[in-house]
């Protein structure tokens, strides 16, 4: 996740606040002091810490609290609230009109990513269903029109440059007229960059700015430098009415913070944070969303909205049908990794969950869990129609063994992998035969009219499949229990759709 680092202390110190057993305006002003330290250390404007500290501090008055208060409670919501004004600026984000020519402008410094940022926003409102361009006017960098060019025939996307016309200007200006003509709804104009002490490149910038009349301009920063990002965006802004902004390479850097301190310059709302080089590595950014990450809330609708988006919640009829009935074959095993890898990086997926974190897991195990999830696949991958699709297989290999050493050398594994492979799926079948002995688990309205018993040894059960680290930090079986009601909330647990199946 990105500012992991600044999250885990910050997550730390209301951690400590909330095991003592007094707490007093002596243990407030130590919390507050570990969370104010953690975030200049993230490069967050210092004037900007010192406003948070003061307005948590008089929002907390130990006096005005009635007494039978949760002092912990209320401490940890004050601290939430004031994260969240650090990062919003009171104004609604611009949004295109379909149907209408909606031109946005892109400016930022040299090496600050605009470029493949441009790509990712055309892209991400292509699939909104926008038809959308994107023109270089980047006459000063050299390779920037070829850049543009292959990232949006990759995207398939249309462009506009020149290689012979050196007025950034006139190609802005031919550019917008030309894709307005053709109906086109996202036109987005790739800049220059330039820093504030190059009054020409300055000029420049104002003058493209008159010439294609944009609806949005947007300020692109680059994460990694710093404080710095303030008097940039200042800057900028006095130039050009900056009306939103993106964060650059925020999943790389750990003092992140300073791009944060751009949105009090800009008074403008971060609207996407980059996190990574691929297309698809962008995120809207949502303020509550972002600080619940922040603090190890997780975004529960986050991850459902991930799920419909993906189309993975799509045609299950069947698969409810069998797990009704308590079946669970290695085919239905296999379809879900194949879904779980479509919602990205592990890391990403498991800051959506409360409790946990991208931090959660040590250096270089997201890969290794990646690497032994697809290795799974390649062994499933090996296996008979009759052995994917068996009702109860680990009979079938119990009673004929042979078939576990052949799957192993088709998949270039040892035989102790597939019989760990096949103790997994074990797990998974039991769990899914007591999720379909539960009556009323699956209705229209789930949590109705359920057998609490039921319920109960259900959940016991999901705690022993669970790593107890991870149960742990998502708060016990109580956690897990709460977890589970707000998926259930935020997607509804009845019939729905029919999941395609693997031949």
């Amino acid at each position: 996740m990105v500012l992991a680092d600044l999250g885990r202390q910050i997550r730390n110190a209301l951690g400590r606040i909330g095991q003592n057993v007094i707490i007093n305006e002596d243990e407030l002003n130590n919390m507050l002091k570990e969370i104010c330290a953690a975030l200049i250390e993230s490069d967050v404007n210092v004037k900007l810490v010192a406003e948070l500290r003061n307005n948590v501090k008089n929002a907390l008055n130990f006096e005005d609290i009635a007494g039978g208060v949760n002092k912990r409670r209320v401490i940890h919501k004050t601290v939430f609230n004031e994260l969240i004004r650090l990062v919003d600026p009171q104004v609604k984000p611009f949004e295109p009109v379909r149907g209408k020519s909606n031109v946005i402008m892109f400016v930022g410094l040299q090496g600050s990513g605009k470029t493949t940022t441009c790509t990712k926003l055309a892209y991400y409102y292509q699939k909104m269903g926008f038809k959308s361009a994107l023109i270089c006017a980047d006459t000063f960098r050299a390779g920037a029109f070829d850049q543009l060019k292959q990232n949006a025939t990759k995207a398939h996307i249309p462009y506009y440059g020149s290689y012979v016309d050196v007025d950034p200007v006139q190609i802005a200006a031919k550019g917008v007229e030309k894709f307005k003509s053709q109906g086109f709804e996202v036109i987005i104009v790739d800049t220059s960059g330039r820093h504030k002490q190059e009054a020409s490149l300055f000029e420049e910038m104002l003058q493209l700015s008159k010439a294609v009349n944009p609806d949005n301009v947007i300020f692109v920063i680059d994460a990694s430098i710093g404080q710095a990002c303030e008097a940039q965006a200042r800057a900028f802004n006095s130039i050009v009415d900056v009306g939103s902004v993106i964060i650059t390479k925020l999943d790389g850097h750990a003092k992140g913070g300073g791009a944060l301190s751009a949105v009090a310059a800009t008074k403008s709302p971060i609207i996407f944070i980059g996190t990574g080089e691929h297309v698809d590595d962008f995120e809207s950014f949502q303020v509550r969303t972002f600080v619940q990450k922040l603090l190890g809330l997780g975004d529960i609708e986050g991850l459902v909205d991930k799920i419909k988006q993906l189309d993975i919640d799509k045609n299950n009829e069947e698969l409810l049908k069998r797990i009704k009935q308590g079946v669970f074959t290695l085919r239905d095993m296999y379809e879900q990794f194949q879904h779980l890898m479509k919602l990205g990086p592990f890391g990403q997926v498991l800051s959506m969950i409360p409790g946990l974190g991208s931090d959660f897991l040590p250096k270089g195990s997201e890969e290794a869990s990646m690497a032994k999830l697809k290795m799974m696949m390649v062994m499933m991958d090996s296996m008979a129609d009759q052995e994917l699709d068996h009702p109860k297989v680990t009979d079938l290999f119990t009673k004929q063994p042979t078939r576990v050493n052949r799957i192993a050398r088709g998949a270039g594994v040892t035989m102790n992998e597939v019989k760990e492979l096949l103790g997994q799926y074990k797990k998974f079948a039991d769990m899914v035969k007591k999720m379909g002995s539960i009556k009323g688990l699956f209705k229209e309205q789930p949590g109705k009219n359920i057998n609490p018993m039921q319920m109960s040894k259900l959940n016991q059960q999901l705690t022993k499949m669970i790593d107890p680290r991870i149960l742990h930090q998502m708060g016990g079986q109580g956690g897990l229990q709460s977890m589970l009601q707000q998926l259930q909330g935020a997607s509804g647990m009845g019939p729905s759709a029919t999941r395609t199946r693997r031949k």
